[in-house]
């Protein structure tokens, strides 16, 4: 009777001992950690090397916790980077998020060759997604254009690649544009003019960015 006693009190215990572990949080795992090296162009902890761009419509920007905050604005948000850039043959990726309004969440303005470009991810209410502009033709209307919804506080992983011939993004896993430069003359909006040589902004939404890391490619694809 005695070890029936001490099997049971013995169970107990463990089982006791079990439950109390604090449960793990699952939702800690619905973000890549990207550890950082020297090609990360945003700290984590300051706007160093970048400053606010001037739009004169813009919200408030801050960096809280690990994130860049573009607060949503009369029009243009964004911030510029300063300091030396390549213009081919390089890559761009970051996480971005729409926190709250139905525009772009990012408007990212970037060097082709001798030209600028801007890459559009939720615009013209919302779900439009392309390249501004082609032949005079914005992200809505060229060859460039999809349409795709994104939901508000998630984390979308963008990833923009330019050669001497392509221009190539990835939105998470999916390719989304595969554009042979060519011939084509590519341009930017009047709005997105500071944003140059190389700057991220969204348009009355507030967008949240982290993890921005350029890398320079050896070799043209």
């Amino acid at each position: 009777m005695k070890r029936i006693v001490t099997y049971f009190f013995l169970t107990g215990l463990i089982l006791s001992v079990i439950s109390c572990r604090p449960k793990e949080n699952p939702a800690k795992h619905t973000e890549a950690f990207h550890p950082r090296d020297s090609g990360y162009i945003f700290d984590g902890n300051s706007l160093k090397g970048w400053e606010i761009t001037d739009f004169g419509t813009q919200g408030d920007v801050y960096v809280s916790g690990d994130k860049i905050i573009l607060g949503m604005g009369d029009g243009c948000t964004g911030i510029t980077w300063k300091e030396e850039f390549p213009v081919t043959n390089y890559e761009i990726t970051l996480d971005a998020m729409r926190v709250d309004g139905n525009d772009f969440f990012c408007g990212m303005t970037f060097p082709a060759g001798k030209n600028h470009c801007s890459f559009i991810a939720g615009g013209w209410g919302g779900t439009v997604v392309g390249l501004s502009s082609i032949n005079g033709m914005d992200a809505s209307e060229n060859e460039t254009t999809v349409t795709r919804q994104f939901e508000k506080e998630r984390w979308y992983r963008i990833r923009l690649k330019v050669t001497e011939e392509k221009i190539l993004v990835w939105i998470d896993d999916e390719m989304v544009i595969n554009f042979t430069m060519g011939d084509n003359f590519l341009s930017i909006r009047p709005e997105v003019e500071l944003s140059k040589p190389f700057g991220i902004a969204s348009w009355r939404t507030t967008a949240a960015l982290k993890n921005i890391r350029l890398t320079q490619l050896s070799s043209p694809l």
